[in-house]
């Protein structure tokens, strides 16, 4: 029994596209055409991990022969595993999981009934395509393994150690709240950001608009006053000329030096040492520091707590981090651990890590309590960056809406200014 994608026109001439699960692509139309339905394309289910390659099959699920797993009126064409679960959806499937496992729900009936309460069409099919490998005779860990953008390494080699230690609720559970602390990490970060950004974006719309648009419209006015305009008139129309002028040179300019910068952080080495700047600067720099090693202390925390050993658990905790200097060094540390060092003394030598996580890793170690060290280390480091990003939202709002206000009150004075001279002239 293999999984089908198909694509069929339904009773009222409506595009529907899901899976159905059959020996055929000509029994799952033949299953279409019973429900009323127009087939018109059916094509075997295709995993991300294995683009091209035969759909699994198996015989073990006599049961759910021409059973309906997924139905939606999406219409996104094929390539759909491309996508990839939220952070937030991925924790509530992990949930989810947790809890039907721990009712003794076998797996194959825990992915079906976790495939239909999914909202996302996409979720719906790539947990189909799990529960298809599944039923071919592959390991949990394995089927997950297929689609890499939702489960990383991390996730699959937990649910490796759950299996083989007869463990994985515990597992699953575990997993589900780092989930849900990464999300509610990433959620926190954006919200802090949100409203500076749309500020500086309404702050350069407005001087924009007033540059490229309202000045030139009194420009002819000024000419007609005669005499000497004040200097901040004289500014500003300076500016306003070059803007007109140049304006979309400059975008065109802008739009380059972005590609160009894009381009140049594929290279390893331009990448490197913009990742070292941007961890020497004042203020961001701890701030990107705390938040790297926080998620990598989490990611260490429920890889022990998987019982992966600690040099795979290291090695996988390397690909969440983003910074190069500080994966460079988890590289280091991972290579000292491996000749014998501690953990805690490995990570200190690269002094990439701050002190207060060393230090509880050190008695964490000594205690034989890492895990519970590794989880309140990433706690203590994350409400740091909450702290530190509240004081930055409170001092960056009003310092922007200042800047913001006294740009327009100097470009709407430097236009008044003349108007007032003009008047005084009328008045005399």
């Amino acid at each position: 029994m293999a999984a089908f994608e198909f694509q069929a026109l339904d009773g009222t001439g409506k595009n529907q596209k899901g899976v159905l699960e059959g020996d055929t692509a000509k029994a799952v139309r033949t299953m279409l055409r019973e429900r009323g339905w127009t087939p018109l394309d059916v094509a075997l289910l295709q995993t991300a991990a294995a683009s091209g390659a035969q759909t699994t099959r198996s015989d073990a699920d006599s049961r759910s022969s021409g059973k309906l797993d997924s139905q939606t009126a999406a219409s996104s064409p094929r390539g759909w595993f491309t996508r990839h679960m939220g952070r937030a959806e991925l924790a509530i499937f992990t949930q989810q999981f947790a809890t039907l496992v721990n009712a003794g729900l076998p797996l194959d009936e825990v992915l079906s009934v976790l495939a239909e309460q999914s909202e996302g069409a996409h979720s719906q099919r790539m947990i189909i395509g799990v529960r298809a490998k599944m039923l071919e005779g592959q390991s949990l860990s394995h089927s997950l393994a297929q689609f890499p953008h939702s489960f990383d390494r991390l996730y699959c080699a937990s649910i490796k150690a759950g299996e083989q230690s007869g463990q994985l609720h515990t597992v699953l559970t575990r997993l589900a709240d780092y989930c849900e602390a990464s999300a509610g990490m990433t959620q926190k970060v954006l919200l802090a950001l949100i409203y500076p950004a749309l500020l500086l974006a309404v702050c350069i719309a407005v001087v924009t608009g007033l540059l490229s648009y309202v000045v030139p419209q009194l420009i002819g006015m000024f000419n007609q006053l005669g005499g000497e305009l004040p200097m901040a008139t004289h500014v500003l129309l300076a500016l306003s000329g070059f803007i007109t002028s140049f304006g979309a040179w400059i975008a065109l300019a802008l739009v380059l030096a972005a590609v160009a910068f894009a381009i140049a952080l594929r290279q390893p080495i331009f990448r490197t040492a913009w990742h070292a700047f941007l961890l020497r600067l004042p203020i961001l720099g701890p701030l990107l520091r705390a938040g790297e090693t926080a998620r990598f202390a989490r990611t260490l925390a429920i890889a022990s707590s998987a019982s992966v050993p600690v040099l795979e658990a290291l090695r996988l905790s390397q690909e969440v981090l983003s910074f190069l200097p500080i994966r460079q060094a988890l590289i280091d540390a991972t290579a000292r651990v491996r000749e014998g060092q501690s953990l805690a003394s490995s990570l200190k030598a690269s002094k990439q890590f701050p002190e207060l996580l060393t230090r509880l890793i050190g008695s964490g170690e000594r205690s034989g309590k890492l895990e519970p060290m590794l989880e309140h280390g990433a706690n203590l480091l994350e409400r740091r960056v909450q702290s530190s990003l509240s004081s930055i939202r409170a001092l960056l709002e009003p310092g922007m809406i200042l800047v913001m206000g006294t740009l327009v009150l100097g470009i709407v004075m430097a236009i008044l200014q003349p108007i007032f001279m003009m008047n005084g002239l009328i008045a005399q």
